[in-house]
């Protein structure tokens, strides 16, 4: 089982009264996610960048890792 540390940007909404996760964006490298989410900040309720472990045959995430967040946000379940 092959894994490789990935970088995502994670947009957070409201949704019936809770902050659940929304749209999901691949970056780079982590300074392009802290930038990205930076960015994202000032348009969306919650915003975070994260590091996570991807498995590179089933496409799984884990091992979440926050870089940054802005905003209204939830934690992942790892």
């Amino acid at each position: 089982m092959a894994t490789a540390e990935k970088f995502i940007v994670l947009q957070f909404k409201k949704n019936r009264g809770h902050i659940v996760p929304g749209e999901m964006r691949q970056a780079s490298n982590a300074a392009s996610a802290e930038k990205i989410a930076t960015a994202m900040s000032v348009r969306v309720i919650g915003v975070a960048a994260y590091s996570v472990m991807v498995d590179e045959e089933t496409g799984d995430m884990t091992s979440p890792r926050l870089l940054i967040e802005h905003g209204e946000t939830t934690e992942l379940a790892a």
